[in-house]
């Protein structure tokens, strides 16, 4: 996921987490905030300690960035969202994932359609 997309900074996660909503299935959780300056969606992932050791944690984390990355396009604009993945994700494939993602993105109408 190229530098403009990401979500790095502690304070834009706690805003996020603040201020947003939160949509959230089996496997993950996603929070959206709003933003008021002009720019494309901004996407923070994390993944705690229960999840898995830190091979696991960053497995996650590449296959989350990787499936994000194809629908950055398709997102609304001015939006910071946080997707912190749960527990089940560590048995889950790259296909498995994606649907699970997506069910949350839509469930918190993060694709403008």
């Amino acid at each position: 996921m190229q530098q403009e997309y990401r979500l790095k900074r502690r304070n834009d996660f706690r805003r996020v987490f603040r201020a947003g909503n939160s949509s959230a299935n089996r496997q993950f959780v996603v929070y959206v905030s709003s933003r008021s300056d002009d720019g494309p969606p901004r996407i923070g992932i994390s993944v705690s300690k229960k999840v898995g050791k830190a091979v696991v944690r960053n497995r996650i984390k590449r296959t989350v960035k990787e499936i994000t990355r194809h629908w950055v396009p398709q997102l609304k604009p001015k939006t910071d969202i946080v997707i912190i993945a749960r527990n089940p994700v560590a048995q889950m494939d790259y296909h498995q994932m994606e649907s699970s993602l997506r069910h949350v993105f839509s469930r918190a109408k993060l694709f403008q359609h």
